[in-house]
Parts: structure tokens; sequence; C-alpha cells
């Protein structure tokens, strides 16, 4: 075994040379795809806010680093590292990874809600370097532009979608987990990241709040729900059964964020019964929603 862990490590290393050396920011990850040295602040009394300014390794994502003297030495103090993270947000690729899970288990599909996504505000996925994860899942490497900050979210772009940004990592091919490898998908490692699309990196970006009271030269009214409304209504549906519940709650926090929920509900309603709940689940978790959501406006 010692023989085997030292062999990928070894690979492991190699890995993260070649994509430190295309500008891609990277630090030794454990089998558990959790970063592979131990924070030196372990210990000590919460909050610890040190992201690396005290020159020593062991800060995650922090550590990441396209120097392949200080790659080395990051490996060199793991020994057991079977992987490698890459950081997203960093010049100069400024790395977005969507994270496409794959949960049959609960009848996620998280291909085709991106699908959705994409004919709902017109946009297309360009060819793009992709990465296959160990569960049959899919991350696609996007580079985003320097003046917009994207934020990592868990399934707020739809069930099933991750989002690593700023300060989130993702898991770079040729790395062992205790699950699998990760590796390129056919055809596209000769691919560089693909440009975001617009349209998909303002549903990346959050909306900025908007004002809880009334403000002077100010009407603030909702938003009209109009073909973004009506993309919402398809999408809750086209669920199928064990998603009803789930793709109905997203569609309504989308929608009582962008200010038209209250517009919306009835439709949503129905299109939430044509599926397969009735009145009082889909009444229910609407008003979930909107719960939700103001509550994140207070």
């Amino acid at each position: 075994m010692a023989t085997i862990d030292r062999q990928t490590t070894t690979l492991a290393l190699a890995h993260a040379l070649s994509a430190a050396e295309r500008g891609l920011p990277v630090f030794p990850l454990s089998a558990t795809k959790l970063p592979a040295l131990r924070s030196p602040h372990h210990g000590e009394r919460p909050p610890v806010h040190c992201r690396g300014e005290c020159g020593l390794p062991g800060h995650g994502v922090h550590d990441a680093t396209t120097d392949p003297a200080a790659v080395r030495a990051l490996f060199a103090a793991a020994p057991r590292a079977t992987g490698y993270g890459i950081a997203c947000g960093r010049t100069p690729h400024r790395l977005i990874g969507i994270d496409l899970d794959i949960d049959t288990a609960h009848g996620n599909d998280s291909v085709g809600a991106l699908q959705q996504l994409a004919l709902q505000h017109l946009f297309t996925i360009p060819p793009t370097v992709t990465v296959l994860t160990p569960s049959g899942g899919r991350h696609l490497w996007l580079t985003g532009p320097a003046d917009t900050t994207v934020p990592n979210s868990a399934g707020r772009l739809a069930p099933g979608i991750d989002v690593r940004g700023s300060g989130g990592y993702l898991v770079g091919p040729g790395s062992v987990t205790a699950h699998g490898r990760y590796r390129l998908a056919p055809g596209t490692a000769h691919l560089t990241p693909a440009p975001c699309p617009r349209a998909l990196l303002r549903l990346l970006t959050p909306p900025p709040r908007r004002p809880t009271g009334p403000a002077t030269g100010s009407t603030n009214t909702p938003e009209a729900p109009g073909r973004r409304g009506e993309g919402l209504i398809q999408f809750v549906l086209a669920a199928h059964e064990g998603q009803r519940n789930t793709r109905l709650f997203w569609a309504a926090c989308r929608a009582y964020e962008h200010g038209f929920g209250d517009a919306l509900a009835d439709a949503l309603t129905t299109a939430a019964i044509r599926t397969g709940l009735t009145e009082q689940e889909a009444r229910s978790a609407i008003a979930s929603a909107e719960r939700l959501t103001r509550g994140r406006g207070d």
C-alpha cells in the first residue's frame, strides 16, 4: 500500500505541476477531496482569520500557487496527497466551475436543468474543458471577466448545480479520491477554458438587494414576469416524480427574488398540479419560498 500511495502522490504532483504551467493555481488534496495539509492554526481558539499571512502552509485554497518550486514544497509537506485542487477566481484565467451533480436517487437532472436555463435565458455553453467525476457528474470550466466576482453557491442556480467561484476550488483531473479518479472528458483535453456566456454570468452573480423601504424618486415596483416567468413555469412542468417539490420551490424562490413571485404564484401552482402535486402541497412550497427569500432581504 505504501508503494501505491507514493505512486499516487507522485502522479498527483505531476498533474498539479502541469496545471500550474498553464497558469492554474494548485494545492494538494487528500483522498477526501479536502486540503491535504493540516492548518498551522489547529487548536487555536476561533475565529482564526489567517489566510496564509503567517507564511506557513496549511491554509487550503489560499495555499494555491503556480510557482513550480512552491507546488513541490506543498506536496513534499503532504506525503499522503492523492490529488490537487485548482483555485477558482484567480488570475489569469479567473476560473468558474459549473459542477453538474448526478443524483438519480432524488431525481435531479442537473444537465437538463442547465439546458433549460440556456433555453430560457438564450445562451449556449461553448466547447470547454470538461472533467468527469467518479460519481458520474461533470465539471465545466469557464472563465470570467476581471471586473466580476462570482460567488460559490450550491443549488442556487438550479437543483444539482453547484458553482465554484472566488474562494472555491475544483478537484483537478488526474486526482484520485476515495470514490475514484477525476479525468478529462474525451475530446476536451486540447481545449482551454471558454469565456462564460454573459447571460449565464448574470445568473451566477446575485443581483443587488432591493431597497426594503420607499426611496426618493423610485417607484419600487415589482418586475413583471414576462419571458422569465414562462421559463420558470416550463421548468416546473418538466419535473419528474421525485423532483416536483424541489423544482417548484426553486422556481418560486427565483420568482420572489426578482420581484414577481406573487404575480406568478397561481401559474406556478397550476403547473405543479399538472405534474402531480396537490394544490395544498404546491401552495405550501411556494409559501416556503416566499418566507425564505423575504428573510434574505431583511
